[in-house]
């Protein structure tokens, strides 16, 4: 419709219609001429409007949605620091308890074979000097510590030291395949030399081609002379195979060491040796044998039935 004068006059003339017939509506109340024409626009309009509705309401729930994902991924992100804390706070517990126990143990060990130890961490492992299966601590030369010195741990023995420096040394591990180690068999005292292999059991030739040897077994260090660079006496580990004894002078078996190589974290380094052998005292405890439950049944006999009792009698 173009902009004229006629078109001004119906817009003026509509506009003043609407007004009156919405203030009819309203006098009238329920009772208003026009209610029959808004139940009909209703009928009408009212699906469309809901229609529109319904696409309007999921827009706009989008968008509360997306508003108060801002204020839940702030709270996660918060939960999240608050958790990561938690964990770090509890990790660095179990760690102190677990160091703990470790210092404990080893504190056990040097008391029953009477060593002089000085405490060390590990805090590097590789290979150094060629070795292979080498660890470092945080004990040098400045502590006292010298080339040849045994290292303990609160399970057995670790290796022996082969390089020192002021504040670090390099331990090289029993499970070296260029380490080597004399032992004394629990109870018999025959004597061998004990060889590492890596992560296989230790290898260990005995002097005695003809020895009673059996699995479960247990063998600590012989020792060395002057005390360098073994002292006697500190666990080395169970025997888990005998090679068939085939008449040769030596007899070869494997044993499962007590130290977990891959698991070093407190260490000892023996600074002064024990004034006389400790033979088997530091050897841990035997587990003890599990009792088989037993159940005892006492049978009662019954009275006998009323009626032969009658035909007895």
């Amino acid at each position: 419709m173009r902009d004229t004068r006629e078109s001004r006059l119906l817009l003026v003339l509509l506009i003043a219609i609407a007004f009156a017939l919405i203030t009819v509506d309203i006098r009238g109340g329920e009772d208003s001429p026009v209610d029959g024409a808004r139940q009909a626009a209703a009928t009408v309009f009212g699906p469309i409007e809901n229609g529109v509705s319904s696409a309007v309401d999921p827009i706009g729930n989008a968008v509360t949605a997306v508003r108060e994902s801002g204020d839940r991924h702030d709270r996660l992100a918060r939960l999240e620091q608050e958790n990561a804390a938690l964990k770090a706070e509890l990790g660095s517990d179990d760690r102190g308890r677990s160091r703990l126990a470790q210092l404990d143990r080893l504190l056990s060990v040097s008391g029953k074979g009477q060593y002089g130890i000085k405490g060390a961490q590990v805090i590097a492992i590789g290979a150094a000097q060629g070795f292979s299966w080498t660890i470092t601590i945080d004990a040098g030369a400045n502590d006292g510590i010298q080339r040849d010195m045994t290292v303990l741990n609160g399970d057995g023995l670790v290796g022996r030291v082969t390089t020192v420096g002021p504040d670090t040394a390099t331990v090289l591990l029993a499970s070296d395949p260029d380490f080597t180690v004399g032992t004394r068999m629990e109870g018999s005292d025959e004597l061998g030399f004990a060889s590492g292999q890596g992560d296989r059991p230790l290898r260990v030739e005995l002097l005695n081609g003809k020895a009673e040897i059996k699995k479960g077994d247990r063998l600590v260090t012989f020792g060395s002379q002057a005390d360098k660079p073994f002292v006697p006496g500190v666990p080395v580990g169970v025997v888990s195979r005998v090679d068939p004894s085939g008449g040769d002078l030596t007899r070869t078996l494997y044993v499962t060491p007590y130290v977990s190589f891959s698991k070093l974290d407190v260490v000892g380094v023996v600074v002064q040796a024990p004034k006389k052998d400790p033979r088997d005292t530091v050897l841990p405890k035997k587990p003890g044998a599990t009792p088989t439950p037993t159940v005892t049944v006492t049978v009662t006999p019954s009275a006998p039935a009323d009626g032969l009792n009658q035909q007895e009698q």
